[in-house]
């Protein structure tokens, strides 16, 4: 008898014994399949979840097979969301403005735009993950059907439900199938993330443990605060700087990625307010603000966050005993800076002797070189009638250590070259 399967016999029909072995090998799929899912920090999943939570449109980028496909269709499941598939590439315009449907008066009712049926099975479930895969290989004329979708929610005279998320996926156009950029209008409407592997995670998903995708935790009690600081940050760096409101990049490619706007920045300060609302971290926040208004300016937005959280200079003039200065350097230098800044803008003796004391107190609790140039710039201040504190003196060998140090390394610099010089003789 030939051994073709332990499930066979003599008298075994053969249709019988291939559908066993249809039967094992979906057994064995099924092992393939089963994984479970652990607490575990991934900055591009909070990120995803967090702008989800905000009810922002998501573009994700990345390479094919990089696990964007994976990552929302594990989002889905962990959110409990029915997710809705649509590769927008093998679609029509037509397909997301409405398909013309002639109704029984056409001169007096006009003609209806019917929606697709996976619009109304959004709307019937009232909830869902709308996902937009390969975006990057829509042609143009489907990229302007997809405006009035992702910005107001509307396919034809569809509405979708406030329930509904639209999460999107592409790849670069030196890497997607017939590519193409994405076009300005389109590219303003998404919260932009890049999507990368990251090495133990995928070796520990491929061994059945994938991390876990959860709704970020907002604090109730922080929620007035949070949209508070959100407004403050941003308005604060526009007014500063009021040629970020809106800047069109230049180049194409640029165009297709994030870039300042009054929409973009809209949606800059909602991620903030949530962010701040969640205590998510530094790392995260960089991730959503830079996908939305581009690299340039989210860092700048970054370094006002920054200094947004520093101590009032007249706070620390008043009590200089007691001032908690900055541990980061640069958060030290811009404090010490602030300082003497005031300082300069009312001059007055006691306030002079405690901007001293601050100095001595950053000496003491930190790297003596940041104290160098504010030192300098608050002795030239001095009035003819303002007796020298005395601690100063504590001061004096600090400088004259951070001096002498800048003067041997620019006699290190200045043999260097000169060796550099003789040796291309």
């Amino acid at each position: 008898m030939p051994a073709c399967t332990p499930y066979a016999t003599a008298d075994t029909p053969s249709d019988q014994v291939h559908a066993s072995q249809l039967d094992v090998a979906a057994e064995l799929l099924t092992l393939l399949r089963d994984a479970t899912t652990e607490p575990r920090p991934d900055i591009q999943l909070e990120a995803l979840t967090l702008a989800v939570a905000a009810d922002l449109p998501v573009l994700l980028w990345g390479e094919p097979g990089i696990g964007k496909t994976a990552a929302l269709t594990q989002l889905a499941a962990a959110l409990d969301l029915p997710l809705t598939t649509v590769i927008a590439s093998v679609h029509e315009p037509s397909d997301f403005s409405g398909l013309p449907i002639v109704g029984d008066d056409p001169a007096e009712q006009g003609v209806p735009m019917a929606p697709p049926d996976w619009a109304v099975r959004l709307v019937r479930a009232g909830r869902g993950l709308l996902f937009l895969d390969e975006l990057s290989t829509a042609p143009p004329a489907v990229q302007a059907a997809l405006l009035r979708l992702v910005l107001e929610r509307r396919i034809g005279a569809l509405r979708l439900p406030p329930g509904v998320r639209i999460v999107a996926a592409a790849n670069p156009r030196s890497s997607a199938a017939d590519g193409w950029e994405l076009s300005p209008p389109l590219a303003n409407r998404f919260v932009h993330l890049q999507w990368t592997h990251d090495h133990d995670v995928v070796v520990r998903g491929l061994g059945g443990t994938w991390p876990r995708a959860t709704l970020p935790r907002l604090d109730p009690a922080r929620l007035p605060e949070a949209v508070d600081f959100a407004r403050r940050a941003v308005c604060g760096l526009l007014t500063g700087r009021p040629k970020l409101v809106h800047q069109l990049p230049s180049s194409e490619t640029r165009r297709g990625g994030p870039w300042p706007s009054p929409r973009s920045w809209e949606m800059t300060l909602s991620l903030i307010a949530f962010a701040t609302a969640a205590g998510s971290s530094r790392e995260v926040l960089s991730l959503l603000v830079r996908g939305t208004v581009g690299d340039g300016p989210g860092l700048e937005l970054l370094a006002s966050l920054d200094r947004m959280d520093l101590p009032d200079p007249e706070t620390l003039l008043a009590d200089p005993a007691g001032a908690a200065l900055p541990e980061r350097g640069d958060l030290r230098q811009a404090v010490l800076d602030g300082v003497v800044a005031a300082v300069r803008r009312r001059p007055e003796k006691s306030r002079w002797d405690a901007a001293w004391a601050l100095l001595v107190r950053a000496v003491e609790t930190g790297a003596p070189d940041l104290v160098v140039v504010p030192a300098t710039t608050l002795a030239s201040l001095r009035q003819e009638d303002w007796d020298v504190p005395a601690s100063i003196e504590r001061l004096a060998g600090a400088v004259s250590v951070s001096r002498r140090a800048d003067q041997a390394a620019d006699r290190v610099a200045a043999r260097a070259a000169a060796v550099a010089a003789k040796a291309g003789r």
